[in-house]
């Protein structure tokens, strides 16, 4: 999804001011509590699910293949929740594996934010934000994202040194990996959720 409008957003991320939920626009904004709760339970279902696989892969096969298991499983996963939901679920992050995971422009001005905030304090994993943002044709749309802080599990595949069976099976899947290189605390990335607007 591309968008050419996000409200106040673009602006406030461009002049460089920092707040944790979208200004009101000149005309109300629908209310979106329902939106931003579903969104919340979605990011928490799909990080827990992965993390389950991800965990089991690991146990059977070492972390080699919990590369193979979140390189066939992780895009499943987002899709069939986000089937369910009625939304569009996934991941993303300013350091990608899978190409097909990289930021939009709206996405990559809040991961901006949120390592800004992050600077300023704030913790990784209580970092969110959401907004209802306009399409050329008109069609209003609900996002919302949460950080993903690395935990200690994530660094047998994110971290600055990995086991060479890993290194190998990630040049194999991911040959542009940029995700690597993070240390426990580091922002991750984010769950990305999308649900168009009546």
């Amino acid at each position: 999804m591309r968008y050419s409008s996000t409200l106040v957003l673009g602006a406030m991320l461009a002049a460089g001011v920092v707040f944790a939920r979208p200004q009101p626009a000149v005309d109300e904004q629908p209310d979106v509590g329902a939106e931003v709760e579903v969104s919340r339970t979605a990011a928490q279902q799909f990080g827990g699910a992965l993390k389950e696989a991800l965990q089991q892969a690991i146990k059977t096969g070492g972390p080699a293949n919990g590369v193979a298991i979140c390189h066939d499983q992780a895009g499943k996963i987002a899709a069939d929740l986000g089937a369910k939901l009625d939304m569009i679920v996934g991941r993303t992050s300013l350091k990608i594996r899978n190409p097909g995971n990289a930021p939009d422009n709206w996405e990559l001005a809040v991961l901006k934010q949120f390592e800004a905030r992050k600077a300023q304090g704030e913790p990784a994993g209580k970092l969110e934000f959401f907004a209802v943002i306009e399409d050329d044709q008109g069609q209003k749309t609900f996002r919302y994202m949460k950080a993903i802080p690395t935990a200690s599990l994530c660094l047998a595949c994110h971290g600055d040194k990995l086991d060479p069976e890993v290194d190998a099976k990630l040049k194999t899947l991911y040959p542009n990996d940029t995700a690597r290189g993070f240390k426990e605390g580091d922002l991750r990335g984010a769950f990305t959720i999308a649900k168009p607007l009546p």
